[in-house]
């Protein structure tokens, strides 16, 4: 492609050029209407309905006898500080341990994690698994290595920073009991519960609360692949290992097994339950986690469409197209979307700045360009404003005009991703916790079952 793109250019440039960004401003297109009928999906369908706007959804009251085997997998990597407050966490999920397995998944270098959890006491349904040492040292690649010894019929993964809604496994097997036959996985919702921290992490709550909130029940409402968050992702097993369980050198093994769910045919649907997690505070460590994820997704765009043709035959013509709009849409937007700001100040200081062109189809694509703009710019943050208003957090909607600038920051984190790709592909850079300084009940003010809350 870059050849012909080469030969092109050399031959007709601006013939060139104008079919490139025709193509540019189709992805772009595309995913300005994801986002609008995410907005409408969730301000029309889900807000206007009265059944849903105020009702609650109650904790199914499952007996205890009738509740299946459940095990929990949860990495660790150098969690020594905040290994006590998962215990806490995962020790308060409301489910009988006498069916529940929690497996502590810990490499044979991370000695600290393995003396702070072996001198904590923790419950008898707790053991800690020890990976050999080995080459990827990744996150699925300890989560394989435990899949071995899972009893439970069902499976989750949380992360060291988690806290799960006490209730969530028992809403988990209720949508799988009502859910259609082919439902392998259910997403729970993630969030932030140190928001107020700064302004890195007040943007990644919007970001997260409309991610979780409204454009992945959006896409599951479209019928398109939804990747899965890389926490509360709750397994049949059984389908878990159809599917090929996880990749161990994909560093967003979610994403990609997200992917592979919808090419097996497999259902993923998302629960009204949240997880709260911590975001990154600081630049760099939330620069370094970011890049993580572009470069995994980067990845596996790479790796579900280097055979196209199998890949249509897989999805169909409909999620086929949805996951190059997806995941081909988001990580070109990011690469492309510094470049708008240069263009913009060049035409500026030219005098030309919202000139349209002469010809029908430089109008027709400069009409386009000027829709994507708007459209993205009015749907993001008024997407952001909305989910965390939703989310009883009204406080966090001004933050959301500053969306722009933190969409900025992911671009600078997708061309550090993109050199990652190349130098260091299967490189897992670590995102740092520290021990939670305040109860997260306190600090996110959980106020009812239906996974709402508010700082």
């Amino acid at each position: 492609m870059l050849s012909l793109m080469t030969v092109a250019a050399t031959f007709a440039p601006e013939l060139t050029g104008f079919a490139i960004l025709a193509a540019l401003s189709l992805s772009f297109f595309s995913l300005a209407v994801l986002r609008v009928f995410a907005f409408w999906h969730g301000w029309v369908i889900e807000t206007h309905s009265a059944a849903k706007a105020h009702a609650t959804v109650p904790t199914p009251q499952l007996a205890p006898d009738s509740l299946p085997p459940y095990s929990i997998l949860v990495p660790l990597f150098g969690e020594a500080a905040i290994a006590l407050d998962l215990v806490a966490a995962l020790s308060a999920l409301d489910y009988p341990q006498c069916k529940l397995q929690v497996l502590i998944i810990l490499e044979q270098a991370d000695t600290a994690t393995q003396t702070a959890l072996h001198d904590a006491p923790i419950p008898a349904h707790f053991e800690i698994i020890v990976v050999p040492a080995g080459a990827p040292q990744t996150k699925p690649r300890a989560l394989n290595y435990a899949l071995q010894q899972v009893h439970g019929v069902f499976v989750t993964v949380y992360d060291a920073e988690d806290v799960p809604e006490p209730d969530q496994l028992r809403k988990v097997i209720a949508a799988f009991q009502s859910g259609p036959t082919n439902l392998a996985c259910v997403q729970a919702k993630l969030n932030i519960y140190n928001a107020h921290d700064s302004w890195l992490t007040r943007q990644f709550a919007i970001e997260y609360t409309v991610l979780f909130d409204w454009l992945l029940p959006a896409l599951q409402k479209l019928g398109l692949p939804v990747p899965l968050g890389g926490t509360s992702n709750h397994f049949r097993l059984s389908d878990l290992i159809t599917a090929g369980a996880w990749d161990p050198f994909n560093v967003t093994e979610d994403a990609d097994l997200g992917i592979r769910l919808a090419r097996h045919g497999l259902a993923v649907q998302v629960l009204d339950s949240t997880t709260w997690e911590e975001a990154p505070q600081r630049r760099l460590a939330w620069g370094r986690q970011r890049t993580r994820w572009l470069k995994g997704w980067l990845q596996t765009y790479l790796v579900h469409t280097r055979q196209p043709l199998r890949l249509w035959r897989d999805l169909g013509a409909w999620r086929f197209c949805g996951l190059h709009m997806l995941m081909g849409g988001l990580i070109v937007s990011a690469l492309v979307h510094p470049w708008f700001y240069v263009l913009a100040a060049i035409s500026a200081w030219q005098g030309t700045l919202l000139q349209a062109p002469t010809g029908l189809e430089g109008q027709l694509l400069w009409g386009l360009g000027f829709f994507n703009l708007a459209t993205g710019y009015v749907t993001g943050v008024g997407l952001g404003a909305m989910a965390v208003t939703r989310r009883a957090r009204p406080w966090l909607a001004v933050h959301a005009l500053l969306m722009p600038v933190y969409w900025l920051m992911i671009s600078v984190a997708a061309y550090r991703a993109l050199l990652q790709l190349v130098s260091a592909p299967y490189y897992w850079e670590k995102t740092e916790h520290a021990a939670r300084s305040r109860p997260v009940e306190r600090a996110i003010n959980v106020c009812g079952a239906s996974g709402r809350a508010g700082d």
